[in-house]
């Protein structure tokens, strides 16, 4: 962590000495994520969440500036398994939902005036992981169990993935961005050959500059 800190102590320095313009700015959107990768016999689908936050842009030249982030996010997914015959029966639906503090650092390239293509590194800490379940079994006799559990203890604290995507604005305040966050690291601290996954988000965001 303290390497981190110091890290993004010393880029926001090199950016502030170099910054030929700086705005600030907010923005929110919506997230529809998932979970990639090995998934062992799950089913997967995404999950509608949201992500709200602010930034500040370093406009280092006039088609060249670098974005460092600080967003809220709520992520995860939803998984099923079932297996039925005429002598057995077995559904596990599972609703993942993981809270992050996510900071992207993305670097912008405006192509043409208010399209800018971005792309950067995000580190993600990890606040708050719930699992809302729904499991059923027959084998001799019927057994079924709901309820949510806090999973927060299984997943790994700190999330590290890489952002593309692209924005417009519309004017010098109002723009809007889509971009996808590929995960590079596994979700769950034990994760293995079977089991492996990573976040995957997609942000549609609308924000305003200062």
């Amino acid at each position: 962590m303290k390497r981190i800190i110091l890290t993004v102590s010393a880029f926001f320095t090199l950016c502030l000495a170099n910054a030929q313009e700086i705005k600030y700015g907010v923005k929110a959107g919506l997230n529809l994520s998932t979970l990639t990768g090995d998934v062992a016999y799950y089913d997967v689908k995404s999950k509608a969440g949201f992500h709200v936050g602010g930034f500040v842009e370093f406009k280092i030249t006039d088609k060249f500036s670098v974005q460092p982030e600080l967003l809220y996010s709520a992520q995860g997914a939803k998984l099923r398994y079932s297996s039925v015959d005429e002598f057995s029966s077995t559904i596990d639906k599972q609703n993942i939902k993981l809270g992050y503090l996510n900071i992207p650092v993305m670097a912008k390239y405006y192509v043409i005036k208010g399209l800018s293509i971005e792309a950067g590194p995000q580190v993600g800490f990890l606040l708050s992981a719930k699992n809302e379940f729904n499991y059923s079994s027959y084998i001799t006799e019927q057994y079924s169990s709901t309820g949510e559990e806090d999973i927060k203890d299984d997943l790994k604290s700190i999330d590290f993935g890489f952002n593309f995507g692209a924005g417009y604005e519309f004017t010098e305040n109002i723009f809007v961005q889509a971009r996808y966050n590929l995960g590079l690291t596994s979700v769950f601290e034990d994760a293995d050959g079977d089991f492996d996954p990573k976040n995957g988000v997609l942000q549609l965001s609308f924000g305003y500059k200062f």
